[in-house]
């Protein structure tokens, strides 16, 4: 899934604006990455000392891209320096880089489900996409989590629009 061509389109640095809940999100790596940012003054990633967020989270829902993804890892390495392993989504809190197909690969699941329905060209690349098998254009990490697999969360969803069909 080369962002060099075509396929680009169905990777989560794509600028393919959804609205999911209520809210508008600039790509799924925007919508992934905020959640790593501070719900509020209550949440407590908010209250620690020393802590200065570069961005806020709804700054970060608007980003796409690689700006999304470094926004993150600057987040991730001051949930690292907090102790805290899990992010938050309207206020419910859920493990983070969990083996399980838990609450935070659900959620990226359904944005990426919003993605498909709110941008015709995704639908229709897809479905393009036949029978290939779809892979990362970048390393993997071997033990990377459920929802980090995009490529085959794609796969599963366009075996579900085929069966449709």
């Amino acid at each position: 899934l080369s962002k060099r061509n075509e396929l680009g389109i169905l990777s989560n640095f794509a600028a393919t604006p959804f609205t999911y809940r209520g809210l508008r999100y600039a790509s799924v790596e925007g919508f992934w990455q905020m959640m790593l940012y501070p719900e509020g003054p209550d949440d407590p990633r908010a209250k620690a000392p020393r802590i200065a967020w570069a961005h806020t989270r709804e700054e970060v829902a608007q980003m796409t891209a690689f700006e999304a993804k470094n926004a993150g890892a600057a987040a991730e390495k001051m949930m690292q320096r907090m102790g805290i392993d899990w992010v938050t989504f309207q206020g419910r809190r859920m493990k983070y880089r969990s083996m399980e197909k838990g609450e935070h690969y659900r959620l990226i699941v359904e944005a990426m489900r919003a993605k498909l329905e709110q941008n015709p060209k995704v639908r229709e690349i897809l479905l393009a996409t036949g029978e290939l098998i779809l892979r990362p254009d970048h390393i993997q990490e071997a033990d990377a989590p459920p929802e980090w697999q995009y490529f085959r969360i794609w796969m599963d969803i366009r075996s579900e629009l085929q069966a449709k069909r």
